[in-house]
């Protein structure tokens, strides 16, 4: 079993890919225009839409997205608590937003599009020595102004993202070592699980086959791992799918805990037996 990157990891590597796109959009796309009634449209646009465009990606890329979406259509949300929704959604726009921020403090930093955008609205009267005939506006959308606000971003997200954690840390009723074993089971139960609903998939479409045709075309590979699955149910039930789909927070039976809604269907449906 290959093991998958944990989603802190995934979003480490969103925010190195962030930084590259913004680095090659500088120097490949971004040209202002260099006129007062374009430059602050075109300057904010610079920052806006993409950091719009990765938030969006960002939402619609995380799983907790889709299983509030069927926890809501299966179950009309009635087993969702305000605690959960408010968690996962905190959890759903803290990912989201983290390749966004890192777009708009490089943005920040490197100045151009910030410069682009305001620069036509500064007082030419503030510069010292500077003298010109041409109305302002005009003037000050060709000089760049060097009030940046990129390193007070960074300083008040970095403050804001220890406070977090620090408050997520102090009131969870785990352990750190529990915490980190629940992300682990929960990575290693979504890998397994695709890689089991592959091999059942494919098993469900060779009995298909040989029904249709009197026979399957299997590589030697897939008749062998096909012949190792014993006991294997050809049809699961709709409920039975709803039952290990949706939103699932952390719970406890009879000090037993339950990571999973596989691993509460496992429970339960043993105990019924």
């Amino acid at each position: 079993l290959i093991p998958r990157p944990s989603k802190d990891v995934m979003v480490f590597h969103g925010l190195i890919g962030t930084v590259v796109g913004q680095t090659a959009y500088n120097i490949l796309a971004f040209h202002c225009p260099c006129s007062p009634k374009k430059n602050y449209l075109y300057g904010l646009a610079a920052i806006d839409v993409p950091a719009l465009a990765f938030f969006v990606n960002g939402v619609m890329l995380n799983q907790n997205t889709w299983d509030i979406v069927s926890e809501c259509r299966t179950r009309r949300c009635r087993k969702l608590s305000l605690t959960a929704a408010f968690a996962l959604l905190g959890s759903i726009v803290g990912r989201a937003v983290a390749a966004p921020v890192t777009w708009t403090v490089i943005s920040l930093l490197r100045g151009e599009a910030y410069v682009c955008a305001f620069s036509e609205f500064m007082n030419p009267l503030s510069l010292d020595g500077f003298v010109s005939t041409t109305p302002g506006p005009e003037i000050m959308a060709l000089f760049p102004s060097k009030d940046l606000l990129g390193w007070l971003l960074v300083g008040s997200i970095s403050l804001s993202i220890f406070v977090l954690l620090c408050l997520k840390n102090c009131f969870s009723s785990l352990g750190y070592h529990q915490k980190s074993y629940w992300s682990q089971y929960c990575s290693s139960e979504q890998a397994l699980f695709q890689r089991t609903a592959d091999v059942h998939a494919k098993y469900y479409v060779a009995k298909n086959g040989k029904s249709f045709f009197g026979f399957v075309a299997l590589e030697d590979q897939e008749k062998q791992l096909l012949a190792d699955c014993k006991g294997i149910k050809s049809v699961i039930p709709r409920m039975e799918w709803n039952r290990v789909t949706g939103v699932y927070m952390y719970r406890e039976t009879d000090d037993t805990p339950i990571y999973s809604c596989l691993n509460k269907w496992d429970m339960y449906t043993n105990e019924v037996k």
